[in-house]
């Protein structure tokens, strides 16, 4: 991996903009967009996201062996920027989404179908200025051509209580050649929502983007509104985030258990995770007033600072599954049946895992640890003892293991907020702040199923300009594609619920 210098080196030929924090954000030519392009290629650096505007497209990119991490901005006023996607296939979807939304087109691209727009809004490009109608709504499925092969369609309409996606899949009997997704059914418009909203209205959207990691969207765009404002929360408000933010992920990952183990058929598991995640649920609302403690985190700190009542149901939390847990995970590793299904079933490779800066359960159990609480790190998880666990099999079993395992860190985790939460306020006042011209601000924070990233623009303290908030799903997402071929038709649900990738999240 290249040094830091090498990163500074490279975005030193650009021109840096002012009011950015805390990573800098570069203004280059295409020349130097295509050089960042072609070092995501070579695996140099990690793309963390990609976005636009009416006529500029940003790239976020991280340097993971030198901990660096920058914005680049490529203006485009001619409508038109070179592909990124064409190098660098992670970006592929993003430049589609981009096109959709403003217009922009990416220059050589390998695909330019519609991702977001179905043909049913009212004008294409609705946040670069809207034309005409939408995309047409006829769309052209990637051929397969081979013998004896058959398609079978699946969606957007599902037969449990989950959002819409559809899934073609072409199959050799029952053996899957090729995944084809199509997402962006529940498209909210929330670039355009956030766009000149107060604060207030802004945090409360980005809170219910995706409904099972609140607590970790809020963070994130909270800590890029105080990023932009030059403002910290008090120490108080930020343990409580984390206490917060480690509670979701508990009771997601005691979700995702128990339905992997019911989609391999064994409902026992299912049941006992379902009581262990509505224990979770309760301590959250005893300790914050909400079972998903949605709405109580805001730029500035929190809105809810729990009592000892409050604090002491979640330390009895932590003791009962201590307790109860240990016995449902030797009842998964013993259970014949169910380690059938799952050792060996839809692999993600080490190599796609990293060139997609796959994160969260997917990438660690394909052998790539990257965790935004450890970088680029934020309070409290500084402070705090903890691994990340991480695993090289790839399969559906190793996804649940590192499930597993990061249940047992978060309660370690848990233990130790609870002992060294501080005293004092639990909010600074944001409305005070001022700013001259306009303020950027960017943040990267751990959800649980990977780093979620926010990014804002502040012309005055309480107002947004621009906001983009990038689910992890956007990254896993493809990959699921590459893990269910070769495997049969009826693994996919398992693989599928192993990856729970977020489509309200990933649709915006």
């Amino acid at each position: 991996m290249p040094d830091k210098s090498a990163l500074e080196d490279l975005l030193g030929e650009g021109r840096r903009v002012d009011g950015h924090r805390p990573w800098p954000r570069i203004e280059v030519g295409e020349d130097l967009w295509r050089r960042l392009s072609e070092r995501l290629a070579r695996g140099a650096w990690t793309m963390l996201d990609l976005w636009g505007e009416a006529a500029a497209v940003h790239m976020a990119v991280l340097d993971e062996g030198a901990g660096a991490i920058a914005v680049v901005s490529l203006a485009a006023p001619q409508g038109r920027f070179p592909s990124v996607g064409r190098l660098h296939p992670a970006a592929i979807r993003l430049e589609r989404a981009i096109e959709d939304l403003y217009g922009l087109e990416p220059e050589g691209a390998a695909d330019r179908r519609p991702w977001l727009d179905h043909g049913r809004w009212e004008v294409r490009h609705p946040l670069g200025g809207g034309s005409g109608a939408g995309a047409s709504q006829v769309y052209e499925f990637l051929p397969v051509e081979g013998e004896s092969l058959h398609r079978i369609p699946v969606g957007p309409v599902h037969a449990g209580i989950i959002e819409p996606g559809h899934f073609r899949f072409t199959a050799n009997g029952e053996t899957v050649v090729r995944l084809e997704e199509r997402l962006g059914y529940v498209h909210k418009g929330i670039g355009s929502l956030m766009s000149g909203a107060p604060v207030e209205k802004a945090a409360r959207l980005a809170g219910h983007i995706s409904g099972d990691s609140t607590v970790a969207y809020s963070i994130a765009f909270a800590r890029a509104v105080e990023a932009a404002l030059g403002i910290e929360p008090p120490p108080r408000a930020e343990w409580l985030r984390g206490l917060m933010g480690e509670i979701e992920r508990i009771a997601n990952h005691f979700g995702d258990f128990g339905a992997i183990c019911n989609d391999a058929s064994f409902s026992l598991l299912h049941a006992h995770c379902g009581i262990l995640r509505e224990r979770v649920l309760r301590a959250a609302d005893a300790c914050f007033g909400h079972r998903l403690m949605m709405g109580c985190i805001s730029p500035g700190g929190v809105t809810v600072d729990p009592g000892r009542e409050g604090l002491a149901a979640v330390t009895s939390l932590v003791d009962e599954i201590r307790r109860r847990f240990p016995k449902l995970v030797e009842l998964y590793d013993n259970t014949a049946s169910l380690q059938n299904r799952t050792v060996g079933t839809g692999v993600l490779t080490a190599d796609l895992a990293r060139q997609f800066g796959c994160g969260g359960y997917v990438g660690r159990a394909s052998g790539r640890p990257f965790d935004a609480r450890r970088l680029p790190g934020y309070p409290p998880y500084p402070f705090l003892r903890f691994d990340v666990p991480a695993q090289e099999a790839g399969d559906v079993n190793a996804r649940v293991w590192i499930r597993i395992r990061e249940i047992e860190q978060s309660l370690g985790l848990l233990d130790q907020m609870l002992q060294k939460l501080p005293a004092g306020e639990v909010r600074t006042a944001i409305e005070g702040a001022t700013i001259a011209g306009q303020a950027e601000g960017m943040a990267l924070v751990e959800g649980f199923r990977g780093d979620i990233l926010a990014w804002v623009r502040l012309t005055e303290p309480t107002r947004i300009a621009a906001c983009r908030l990038r689910d992890p799903s956007w990254f896993q997402w493809p990959l699921l594609e590459a893990a269910i071929e070769g495997n049969i038709v009826a693994d996919f649900p398992l693989c599928n619920k192993s990856f729970n990738c977020s489509y309200s999240g990933h649709d915006l």
